[in-house]
């Protein structure tokens, strides 16, 4: 079992930054890809940017050039820092991981509101 804990949503007005984190534990060994999915209201949950144990990483082509994902393996972490916020990039940011056995978890969620 591998348990996410999402943080670092909020408000930011259009142009700014937050940097989204999200910490695994429990079985963190068979973590292999770690990214960050959003969902927007009445909208299917999509992929924003992912990354695999080795440090390739890709992304959506809505947010290429503006976000860049990360990890620490040590901490167990994914972080997701997003540069110049538009308001469509307003939804629930989801961490996922998926392991070796492809196994996927998911963690609760964190709002980020970019107002129009």
């Amino acid at each position: 079992q591998v348990h996410l804990v999402e943080s670092g949503g909020g408000l930011v007005q259009a142009g700014g930054s937050l940097r989204l984190s999200c910490a695994a534990s429990g079985s963190t060994s068979s973590i292999n890809a770690m990214g960050w999915y959003r969902q927007a209201p009445g909208k299917q949950r999509e992929l924003v940017a992912l990354i695999i144990r080795g440090g390739t990483s890709n992304y959506a082509d809505s947010v290429k050039g503006r976000f860049t994902i990360s990890r620490d393996n040590a901490r167990n972490t994914v972080y997701l820092q997003m540069n110049s916020l538009k308001p469509e990039d307003t939804a629930v940011y989801y961490c996922k991981v998926n392991t070796y056995n492809s196994i996927n978890y998911w963690g609760k969620g964190t709002l980020v509101t970019v107002p129009s």
